[in-house]
């Protein structure tokens, strides 16, 4: 159940962006035990003085296309299973779109059942049988 906010600078193809969304996803189904059809992402497209960043904090150098990539949790992975996704994200988009790791920013943030309503008002995660709901019956 991730949300995935995506922060990018403007200018990008519409494959470009459907490339990164995709991979993201895979990345999210391959190590972080994210069933496939578990997808909730949105992508925030910035003019250059509204995505603002150092170039060589803690990483880079970066160039303009630095990409953020937010990730909310409901249920905390461990420490090994978050530096997986970190590196196999910045393996799969190296490949698709053609990100250099660099240009890779990742912050995971975890939230309980009660932060979560999918629709109609209500926090379905919070009702034990919650899971019986989803395909296949994953979270």
């Amino acid at each position: 159940m991730p949300f995935v906010r995506i922060s990018l600078r403007k200018g990008k193809s519409p494959e470009y962006l459907t490339a990164l969304a995709d991979t993201i996803q895979r990345a999210l189904v391959e190590t972080f035990d994210v069933p496939e059809n578990d997808r909730f992402q949105a992508i925030h497209q910035h003019d250059e003085n509204e995505l603002l960043f150092d170039s060589s904090y803690l990483a880079g150098p970066r160039s303009g296309d630095f990409v953020y990539i937010s990730i909310t949790i409901g249920r905390p992975r461990t420490a090994e299973m978050k530096a997986t996704l970190y590196r196999r994200l910045a393996d799969l988009l190296g490949q698709s779109p053609g990100l250099r790791p660099e240009d890779v920013m990742i912050v995971i943030s975890t939230s309980a059942p009660e932060d979560w309503s999918f629709g109609d008002g209500i926090a379905q995660m919070t009702n034990p049988d919650w899971r019986l709901r989803t395909a296949g019956g994953q979270q």
